[in-house]
């Protein structure tokens, strides 16, 4: 009872101080407090739902778990030395896939690291998983930082995952609850969830965009300026005719595409700011085209007029107007 009145005392200065400005984990529990009526001492199982509402979660996003399991059983492999479990959560803070040791299960079922527990920020206060859907960004909530008192056993990271859209779809986190875990650890952690969530990330946008070529920004851009809320996947979706017809969240940021800046598809020309030319394209791709057929045909003229479905006689006006019969 006296460490969780401590805890309790700890938050309530806290709030007091004008510190919920500037430092974000007080940020995450003046909303505990005051937007969702939490009570840090509050203590209550943790609310679960029914087989039929997780069966329900866990075909809403079948496919994001299917590509996760393999990076889901490499994580755990890792980390299991911490006594840790892995969780994939949905966008409402619903674990709906888990990795972790037999022995330590009763534990972690207990505290409702499980799957189908709930864990939104509105339901469970400052933790891993709520917070880190809520402000969209890769975060540690270590041991005290959590709001409840019954939750300041564990150290928990975690880092949110976007689909192909760029909107928020769930989230990857490592939960752990041994005593002699440092923050400074917790944050080595960190950053596998991170690497990790990323690569479920980008795996899921080349399975939707499956057809497409997939390629990574300019490299001139300076990402390292992002702020973290953006450390993503980065990347596009080309369709053949050159135009960006997807595009990862962090991309979008990078090209200040916005959430709705692919309802059409754009040349991947004019994301880099370049003035097109429109003529000057038309006529270097006539050449390459000509200059392909040629090849084909090993310079026969009549052969790749008719590979190109044209005339000989059309050939040879295009051959002179973009003057490839030098």
């Amino acid at each position: 009872m006296a460490s969780m009145r401590s805890h309790t005392s700890h938050i309530e200065s806290a709030l007091s101080n004008s510190k919920a400005a500037i430092d974000p984990v007080v940020a995450s529990w003046q909303r505990s407090k005051l937007l969702h009526n939490l009570n840090p001492e509050q203590y209550r199982p943790p609310e679960r739902l029914s087989n039929y509402e997780f069966s329900q979660a866990r075909e809403k996003i079948g496919a994001l778990i299917h590509i996760a399991n393999p990076k889901l059983d490499r994580l755990y492999l890792a980390l299991a030395s911490v006594g840790c479990c892995v969780l994939l959560s949905d966008a409402k803070g619903v674990p709906v896939a888990r990795r972790g040791a037999e022995p330590d299960d009763k534990v972690f079922n207990e505290f409702g690291l499980w799957t189908g527990a709930l864990w939104s920020e509105d339901s469970e206060g400052t933790n891993g998983i709520g917070t880190c859907l809520v402000e969209e960004r890769a975060l540690t909530i270590h041991k005290g930082q959590h709001f409840h008192s019954k939750n300041t056993e564990f150290s928990c990271s975690a880092a949110p995952i976007f689909d192909h859209d760029g909107k928020l779809i769930g989230a990857l986190d490592v939960s752990s609850y041994k005593t002699d875990l440092t923050s400074d650890f917790s944050k080595l952690i960190e950053y596998s969830v991170i690497g990790a969530a990323r690569r479920i990330e980008a795996e899921n946008f080349c399975r939707h965009f499956a057809s497409s070529k997939i390629i990574l920004p300019d490299s001139n851009l300076n990402e390292n300026s992002l702020d973290n809320k953006y450390q993503g996947a980065s990347l596009l979706a080309i369709d053949g005719d050159d135009m960006v017809i997807g595009a990862t969240r962090k991309a979008r940021h990078i090209y200040g595409l916005g959430q709705d800046g692919l309802k059409t598809a754009i040349p991947l020309s004019s994301l880099n700011g370049q003035d097109i030319d429109e003529a000057s394209q038309y006529i270097k791709s006539g050449q390459r085209a000509i200059k392909q057929a040629l090849a084909r045909s090993k310079g026969n003229i009549s052969q790749a007029a008719i590979s190109m479905g044209i005339s000989r006689a059309t050939l040879h006006r295009k051959i002179k107007r973009f003057n490839l019969d030098s």
